[in-house]
């Protein structure tokens, strides 16, 4: 398995993967959304804003993750790791959690402070992500699985209390995603 920052030319593929493992998954709706979420993050989300990483079995795309940018009043650099997908095919591998601790460590070398995620605490803990409230740090939208709302520090400081709200990029800005 080789986990890469992904490449341009993927942009369809990628969009099918998160389309084809949701449906597989979730339902046709939900692979739907998820598969439109992706296409607006990679076509509306600066290179600055967006990271993109994928794993693959020779030419085959195996999972794919993606991380943007969370805004905070303190400039506090993070990021939110939103949404990951792997094909049915490789699951239950250690695929996602691999791919998952390779992302996170490529942000902490370019200098990225914190990420969080929004999801199974269950499943993300296995890669470092502790359960917040939201007195802690304020999730960019109402949460509607407050459980859910997860991060860690990418340095060697602890997650401190953030002060105020963040905001996510546009395509993640949107109540059904929360």
């Amino acid at each position: 398995m080789n986990f890469t920052a992904y490449d341009t030319n993927n942009t369809e593929e990628i969009s099918q993967l998160f389309n084809e493992t949701f449906t597989d998954s979730e339902g046709a709706d939900e692979g739907k959304v998820i598969g439109e979420l992706t296409t607006e993050l990679m076509s509306t989300t600066g290179s600055d804003d967006l990271f993109i990483f994928v794993a693959t079995d020779g030419d085959k795309l195996a999972g794919s993750i993606m991380f943007s940018r969370l805004t905070f009043e303190t400039g506090i650099i993070a990021f939110i790791l939103s949404p990951v997908a792997v094909h049915p095919e490789f699951q239950r591998q250690g695929v996602g959690q691999k791919l998952i601790k390779f992302g996170l460590e490529t942000l902490a070398e370019k200098g990225v402070e914190l990420a969080f995620t929004y999801g199974d605490p269950n499943y993300y803990s296995k890669v470092g992500f502790k359960q917040l409230s939201e007195d802690v740090v304020k999730a960019p939208l109402a949460l509607t699985y407050p459980e859910g709302w997860l991060g860690q520090s990418l340095t060697a400081d602890a997650l401190q209390p953030i002060s105020g709200r963040c905001c996510c990029v546009s395509a993640l800005n949107k109540a059904e995603y929360w």
